[in-house]
């Protein structure tokens, strides 16, 4: 869903900033002054006025908008600044459709916003949506410069709070049902795995620079695929013994990708190399066993499988939660049972 564009009018840019990030956080949002002329802005999808009226130019502005070709279906929020009637029906007679005290919480003002704009939506949805395209459009841009070389780690950074943002605002299960919307399957499964372990830290009660540690090497953690032939990555099947030693390359690949990019840190690093081994030394790449495998490796598997068995694939059907949480249940001895147990309560409202 293209959620559309958000227009703020603003006398004073410093104070109404609060309520522009609050907007883009569901929404593209531009902020333009009482200058503006509309004749240069594309199509709208809402207009928020944090503005004096009493000032002329403010009164001009407002008046050009409502003269706007479209303009009746651009809603219009006025911030009033004065409590009498003879305020509203000013705003009003402006063109306003809704009005509400500029000392409101932006949290607010963009509730209203969403009703009146998207009624069909919460904040929730849009939020999440919002979110996951950002984090898509990075994923987009970080795989296709590891394909021939290093990726940039501050941009990788700047995909974090995206993800921790529509977790928190949203919910997994919301989440989910973005991602899945993906086409990509890499992409899919790297967004799928990095909402899971945003819930699972969040679950666990994590600080947030742990919380920020997990979702960033989730993001990454199979970065090394992109370096992958696509028949072996797409195949749609059961890889034979040759396709899988290529694929098993992956995680060292990307721990190579990792360390040439420069300023990735330990915890990132290790989890790329090794999501896919196992406490009983049965996983890959290095056989790693036990006391060899640190917490966040562990903690970052258990993620990345559930993603993988929950997945919506044209070739097959994707388990439900109850289904793969048994699976890894039974993966007890190569698994931490008690993270896995742990695991089950914070994707226990997932369908």
């Amino acid at each position: 869903m293209n959620a559309g564009v958000i227009v703020v009018v603003s006398d004073r840019p410093d104070r109404s900033q609060p309520l522009v990030d609050a907007v883009r956080s569901v929404a593209e949002c531009r902020v333009v002054g009482t200058d503006e002329t509309w004749n240069q802005t594309g199509p709208l999808r809402g207009v928020i006025a944090d503005i004096t009226l009493s000032r002329p130019e403010a009164k001009r502005c407002l008046r050009l908008l409502s003269g706007r070709p479209g303009r009746a279906r651009t809603p219009l929020i006025c911030l009033t600044r004065g409590s009498g009637e003879s305020t509203f029906t000013e705003a009003r007679n402006l063109g306003a459709t809704l009005c509400l005290s500029a000392l409101a919480e932006p949290r607010l003002v963009v509730g209203s916003l969403v009703r009146e704009v998207w009624p069909d939506k919460s904040v929730a949805d849009l939020v999440v949506t919002r979110e996951a395209q950002r984090a898509g459009s990075l994923m987009t841009n970080l795989f296709t410069s590891a394909q021939t070389g290093a990726i940039d780690m501050p941009s990788v950074e700047r995909g974090v709070d995206p993800v921790l943002g529509a977790i928190q605002e949203g919910g997994l299960s919301r989440w989910l049902d973005e991602v899945w919307a993906h086409d990509d399957v890499t992409f899919q499964h790297c967004l799928l795995v990095s909402g899971v372990a945003a819930a699972f830290a969040q679950k666990l009660g994590l600080s947030a620079a742990d919380k920020q540690l997990m979702t960033r090497a989730a993001l990454v953690h199979d970065v090394g695929k992109s370096r992958i032939p696509h028949a072996v990555l797409n195949k749609p099947g059961r890889l034979d013994d040759d396709e899988r030693a290529v694929m098993q390359t992956h995680a060292p690949i990307g721990h190579e990708i990792l360390s040439a990019s420069g300023g990735c840190d330990p915890v990132t690093l290790a989890v790329t190399r090794y999501h896919h081994e196992m406490l009983d030394g049965s996983g890959y790449p290095d056989g790693l066993s036990a006391d060899e495998i640190a917490d966040p490796v562990r903690l970052l598997t258990i993620c990345d499988i559930y993603a993988a068995l929950i997945e919506r694939r044209p070739y097959k059907s994707p388990m439900s939660s109850r289904e793969a949480l048994s699976i890894l249940s039974g993966m007890e001895g190569r698994l931490e049972g008690g993270l896995v147990q742990a695991f089950g309560r914070a994707v226990q409202d997932v369908a």
